[in-house]
């Protein structure tokens, strides 16, 4: 039982010659007390500089730090941003290109002053038409303020020459949650041929048009129907209701269902918003 305690006491406590020996095996590790600042060397004599000497003689080096606190000279003060410093006047002009199809003409010819006047005093963009190309080229200028103008106008002209009334498009330059959207009858369902297409077209618009007139009025969209082809304008959520309800009369749904679908739906948007 001795022996046991004993080699109990000694791993517990080691003698202190072998703490001396581990300590000069492992030296205590030590900062360096001199620490060599960086140097501001003057370009012209070659000699070393006081960074307050520095920006004490040099007018744009001052101009930066005149409102600097002297104990801290290299703290840097930006001033804001203004309209010129956000896009560089006299540099990178932005371009786009809309395609001009053969039917839509003689309709962009006769609309013309009405496209071109919006575009040109409100939007500040440089605008014509390229008669080789059949496109309407759109160019930023130096007037340009905000930097959505050109996204705005090319969208713009696209959905005139997509079919749709210039008081209508106009929309898309005033506000910034417009959206279009292009699908096709064959996109909902690809099984209709023949008079079957007649009639899914027949139910979009309705007689004399009131189907259409109708969805417009209760989604707050516009609608553009070309042979197969559904064009759609407004918001994204107004959007999704006019084509949900496109759809279903598309595949079959009687107006009356689809109506009462749409007050439903249109009354909870109400209720949301």
């Amino acid at each position: 039982m001795n022996t046991i305690r004993y080699l109990f006491v000694v791993l517990e406590h080691p003698p202190a010659a072998a703490l001396e020996k581990r300590n000069k095996r492992m030296p205590k590790s030590t900062k360096k007390e001199d620490e060599k600042e960086d140097v501001v060397v003057d370009n012209k004599t070659g000699k070393p500089v006081s960074k307050a000497d520095a920006i004490a003689n040099d007018p744009k080096m001052k101009s930066l730090f005149s409102d600097v606190n002297p104990n801290d000279p290299l703290q840097p003060i930006f001033a804001p941003l203004g309209k010129h410093d956000l896009v560089e006047k006299g540099q990178k002009a932005m371009y786009r290109k809309v395609n001009v199809p053969a039917h839509r003409f003689s309709p962009l010819k006769e609309h013309w002053m009405a496209l071109y006047t919006p575009v040109t005093k409100q939007m500040k963009i440089d605008m014509r038409m390229n008669l080789k190309l059949k496109k309407v080229e759109l160019k930023t200028t130096d007037k340009t303020e905000d930097e959505s103008a050109l996204q705005k106008s090319a969208d713009f002209i696209q959905a005139f020459v997509l079919g749709f009334e210039i008081q209508d498009a106009v929309a898309l330059l005033r506000l910034d949650d417009l959206y279009l959207e292009c699908f096709e009858v064959k996109d909902v369902k690809q099984t209709l041929r023949g008079e079957h297409m007649s009639r899914g077209i027949g139910r979009l618009a309705g007689k004399s048009g009131k189907t259409k007139y109708t969805i417009e009025n209760a989604t707050r969209t516009r609608i553009v129907i070309a042979d197969q082809h559904i064009r759609i304008l407004g918001s994204f959520q107004n959007i999704k209701v006019a084509r949900d309800a496109l759809c279903a009369l598309i595949m079959g749904s009687p107006p009356g269902k689809v109506y009462s679908r749409l007050r439903t739906v249109t009354a909870r948007l109400a209720e949301r918003f």
